[in-house]
């Protein structure tokens, strides 16, 4: 009869198991994570530091009171203090220093054109290129383009190592990126990450379909290249998403094929041309998409359409849902000025819209884009006369004044002089706001948008577009039964 083990022995067997089993699943988990040696081997000597230099003038002189250029007016303690600062104290002359920022770049020639960001060179008096090797040129702006933030540089050199580029359009969401740079100056440091998403759009920034990531950038990172798996470059690292001035896992990169549009442009011509619809648009929210009739939120709502554009000319409205364009779904509003801006000058390009909840196809000539595209509106103010409340919707509106409609291109609309706890103010309409349409119906006097609120459905959201400091926003009203009197 064999002797039983003890139990002490029974434990010390089963941990041997779970540590050996356990190692081998660690050891397997480790072999599928990506090795970077290689493809970092392959990519770097094509990645350069760039450095900027900026001189600045500006007045010279000691204390607080000095006035913007430096000067200062004598006082009687100015002899006294000379005897320690020498004659130069209190001097309002000029003085100049040097401002210096760093960045990266990238090699796309083997004769010396160099890609990096925009605001990397921006104001820049001197460039200067350091290559892997330690060698330094000063480079040449080719031309630089604001709003993709890119820059093209050139170098006198020849037989340089020159970056494989890549297609961003092959990137998957989770797949695994690199990114090679020089943050804080600490040159050639490569971090790697995944990607968070793609056709990010970001404020101020509507032409530029961004690649989001989480690889660490930080400043200094600015203008090197993101790496797919293959070693070739899909973008340029150029913002950062930071409420503390460093990374916070929120990495931005223009994609490769607006970077190589914009090279393309300024090689030939020096300056980028971008097509132009001539519209203002905003997101379609849940309750406005059930105003207008449609199924789900999709598209770009028009809010605004500028005079003497392409939409107007191809019969684009106000109110309009533009949901397809040129063949492409547009998902949402951010999604509409990339594709755009894209498209050639002249070249006409089917648009399909949802106008009060039925499909229509037009066809748009696209123009160029203009230089100042930010459209200014007069901001109306002022205390509106004959104030009427609506008590359905609690709202005290005005008939515009004659300065409020000369103030404007168009002249109709009511001012909004009181919002009231009830549908308005649940829907977002602000006290200053001139209410422009109601339920597809434009606005031209108190009396006649009164009648409409009275003839407005219940429980069912209505689209009422507003002006608000010169911008106009849809929004959605929905009155309730028990709320009418």
């Amino acid at each position: 009869m064999k002797k039983a083990w003890p139990v002490r022995d029974y434990l010390q067997y089963f941990t041997f198991i779970l540590l050996v089993t356990g190692s081998s699943t660690l050891w397997a988990a480790a072999r599928d994570l990506p090795d970077f040696t290689d493809l970092v081997e392959k990519a770097r000597a094509t990645v350069v530091n760039i450095s900027s230099t900026q001189k600045i003038t500006r007045g010279r002189g000691f204390g607080p009171f000095n006035d913007p250029h430096g000067r200062r007016p004598e006082t009687p303690f100015d002899d006294f203090f000379r005897r320690f600062f020498g004659e130069e104290y209190g001097d309002g002359g000029p003085e100049e220093y040097f401002d210096k920022s760093l960045g990266s770049g990238f090699i796309v020639s083997e004769d010396g054109y160099i890609l990096t960001n925009n605001h990397v060179i921006r104001g820049a008096d001197e460039v200067i290129v350091r290559l892997s090797d330690r060698r330094e040129f000063v480079a040449e702006v080719v031309g630089t383009d604001k709003r993709s933030d890119v820059a093209l540089l050139k170098i006198d050199a020849e037989g340089l190592p020159v970056a494989e580029i890549g297609d961003s359009n092959k990137l998957k969401v989770g797949g695994w990126v690199l990114a090679i740079g020089s943050p804080f100056g600490f040159d050639y440091t490569v971090t790697a990450g995944i990607v968070s998403a793609k056709a990010r759009s970001l404020p101020n920034e509507n032409y530029v379909p961004f690649i989001q990531t989480d690889v660490a950038i930080n400043p200094g990172n600015s203008g090197g290249p993101l790496l797919n798996m293959e070693g070739e470059v899909v973008g340029i690292n150029s913002q950062i998403y930071s409420r503390t001035g460093g990374f916070m896992g929120l990495s931005f990169a223009i994609p490769i094929e607006v970077v190589m549009d914009v090279v393309e442009q300024l090689k030939t011509s020096g300056h980028v041309v971008r097509g132009w619809l001539g519209i203002l648009i905003q997101d379609v929210t849940r309750e406005l998409a059930e105003s207008f009739g449609m199924e789900k939120p999709i598209g770009a709502l028009v809010a605004r359409v500028l005079p003497d554009s392409p939409a107007e000319d191809a019969g684009i409205k106000v109110g309009d849902v533009i949901v397809e364009y040129d063949g492409r779904e547009v998902e949402s509003s951010s999604a509409l000025p990339p594709m755009v801006g894209s498209t050639k000058v002249g070249e006409k390009v089917k648009v399909k819209i949802i106008r009060e909840g039925k499909a229509k196809t037009l066809k748009v000539k696209i123009s160029e884009l203009p230089n100042d595209d930010e459209i200014k509106l007069a901001r109306e103010d002022g205390d509106g006369t004959s104030e009427v409340r609506i008590k359905r919707i609690d709202l005290v509106v005005s008939d515009l004044t004659d300065e409020q409609k000369d103030a404007r291109e168009n002249k109709n609309g009511v001012y909004v002089d009181a919002v009231k706890s009830g549908p308005a103010s649940r829907a977002g309409i602000r006290r200053g706001d001139i209410i422009l349409k109601f339920n597809g119906e434009d606005i031209e006097s108190v009396k006649q948008f009164k009648a409409l609120v009275e003839d407005a459905p219940d429980s069912k959201p209505v689209p009422v577009l507003i002006l608000r400091r010169g911008s106009p926003i849809f929004l959605a009203l929905k009155i309730v039964e028990e709320e009418k009197e």
